[in-house]
């Protein structure tokens, strides 16, 4: 009984040590992606460019509902964790074993910005552990806001608008500054999945989002059930309008 009890404690020791030797060399390996992407353009130099675009929308030209859509359907703890949302990411973690693959993402605002500015679209652990490094420095050298304003100006928005001016101009022919509540809900939810919730593609589904992205909002007291209603409303009668009209 002795030499089975001790027989499991060895095979437990030796099963943590393998596990923290491969997550250091997934991190050292991670880190060194990093340092290359860093190293050929440096952080502040891929801001600066980003910020120098003909479109770019400074966040004080954004409606706060689009701004408090944004947070409470991507990260709703943005303004409270150092980049990285240790709750969301436990649950993808947990979920990607079970999986074994990247289901899941759980990525922050911050680290999605972060795959915007350096890397392609491709899920991989060591690409999601060089994403953490440059995540961290985001969040080292720029405000919230700050990096909630690069995040609206580099994310894809589906049917070629890949920043908030093109979407907003493309979807509603409006600046981004006169989108109204029922506009700024519906923007918000198309990032999730470009390709389904683009308003060229499949409205309906877009619609559909739009109702998670409304329910977040309540559940994080950005509306009340009544506004909400009231957004939600407006949607039906737009649709119900564009069906009478075909």
């Amino acid at each position: 009984m002795r030499f089975i009890k001790k027989f499991i404690i060895t095979l437990i020791v030796i099963l943590l040590l393998g596990a923290g030797a491969a997550g250091g060399r997934l991190l050292w390996q991670g880190y060194q992606i990093y340092q290359e992407v860093i190293d050929g353009e440096p952080l502040s130099d891929k801001v600066e460019e980003i910020r120098s675009k003909p479109k770019y929308t400074p966040l004080s030209q954004l409606p706060d509902t689009y701004k408090n859509a944004v947070v409470a359907v991507e990260d709703k703890r943005f303004y409270k964790h150092g980049g990285i949302d240790l709750i969301s990411t436990g649950r993808a973690v947990f979920i990607n074993l079970k999986e074994k693959k990247l289901a899941e993402g759980g990525s922050s605002i911050t680290q999605q910005l972060a795959k915007n500015m350096y890397f392609s679209q491709e899920k991989t652990f060591l690409r999601k552990v060089a994403e953490l490094f440059v995540a961290f420095e985001l969040e080292k050298n720029y405000t919230k806001d700050e990096i909630l304003e690069l995040y609206v100006n580099t994310i894809y928005f589906g049917s070629g608008y890949y920043c908030v001016h093109d979407a907003a101009q493309g979807y509603f022919e409006k600046e981004p500054e006169q989108m109204n509540d029922y506009e700024s809900t519906l923007l918000a939810g198309i990032p999730n999945a470009p390709s389904i919730y683009a308003l060229t593609n499949r409205p309906e589904l877009a619609i559909q989002r739009q109702r998670t992205v409304v329910e977040c909002m309540v559940d994080q007291k950005y509306l009340t059930r009544e506004e909400a209603d009231r957004i939600l409303q407006e949607g039906e009668q737009i649709q119900q309008a564009g069906q009478n009209n075909e």
